[in-house]
């Protein structure tokens, strides 16, 4: 058996970041468009019984991504590849994931339904946003944390007196399990989401005063809430705010929130490009070694267990 690791347009630098960890070339696979913008993909090298892995992260423009991926996965499984694993690092329209509001779609679910009638046999993603969608495929999902990758950055810097800042009581289990490995308190905030990308934070329930809180979530995409999260901390006497965001989507206006506000630091990970919005605030952490360490795992037929942490 061969394993090779091919890539969209979404990410490149970090499928070729992790290729760089494996050991192995990026596979040979032109994705370009028709004039009319239809996706043409060619896989310039012989796949025939060998196990492919595919990383794109379908962030924006995620329709295109999307695209891209499951045109990809159907080049290769015609191709006669014994085994295609998708490597998802965000997965777009993971908020979506149920119905809050009578004739809504769960988009989540249908993006599910597409990868695994194209071909896929498995997925690996990182922090979806619930942990739900595990359940929308009928085949195997190797969900990973940055958790590993932001405790050690934490650790590093050394800092003290720390809580952790869950956003909302649906991030409260992320916020705890964080908390439990830097021995450090717990906060929650109580959020009223009154539309989309907009949110009013009502109470900070726990003690931040004179802390290090740290506000812990899923991704980051307008910041408009986790800069008013900052804000409410701060007001009940926090020494400092940062936060740690797996997935910088970073949309609208987010840079500008983001460095207007309280907020001394982002840390993201390279799951999303950050395509040269950039900001004195924002450090970005690889999650490159922890991938390849799951694709290498995945292809050895070894536990990827010790990994979901």
């Amino acid at each position: 058996m061969e394993l090779k690791v091919f890539s969209g347009n979404a990410n490149k630098e970090l499928a070729k970041s992790i290729v760089k960890h494996l050991g192995v070339p990026l596979g040979k696979a032109e994705v370009n468009r028709f004039s009319d913008g239809e996706v043409l993909v060619k896989i310039r090298e012989n796949v025939r019984g060998v196990d492919c892995f595919v990383v794109q992260p379908t962030c924006a423009p995620v329709n295109e991504h999307v695209m891209e991926l499951l045109v990809i996965i159907d080049a290769l499984r015609r191709a006669s590849a014994r085994n295609i694993t998708t490597v998802i690092p965000y997965y777009g329209y993971g908020r979506q994931d149920r119905k809050a509001e009578p004739r809504v779609p769960i988009t989540a679910k249908l993006i599910a339904n597409l990868l695994s009638a194209s071909g896929v046999k498995r997925v690996v993603t990182m922090d979806l946003h619930a942990g739900q969608i595990q359940g929308f495929f009928d085949i195997p999902v190797d969900h990973l944390y940055a958790m590993p990758v932001f405790l050690s950055y934490i650790n590093r810097k050394k800092m003290k007196d720390i809580v952790i800042v869950a956003p909302d009581a649906g991030g409260a289990e992320r916020a705890r399990a964080f908390a439990k490995r830097l021995d450090a308190g717990l906060v929650i905030t109580d959020k009223r989401r009154p539309k989309e990308n907009e949110a009013d934070i009502m109470h900070v329930i726990g003690n931040v005063k004179d802390k290090t809180a740290i506000i812990l979530d899923d991704l980051v995409d307008t910041a408009g809430t986790l800069v008013k999260v900052a804000q409410a901390v701060k007001k009940k006497g926090a020494k400092s705010v940062l936060a740690a965001c797996s997935h910088g989507v970073l949309s609208g206006k987010a840079i500008e929130r983001i460095n207007e506000s309280c907020l001394e630091e982002l840390i993201i990970t390279d799951s999303i490009p950050i395509n040269g919005k950039k900001s004195q605030k924002i450090t970005v952490l690889s999650v490159a070694s922890l991938l390849a360490e799951a694709i290498k795992r995945i292809y050895s037929r070894e536990s990827v267990s010790e990994l979901f942490v």
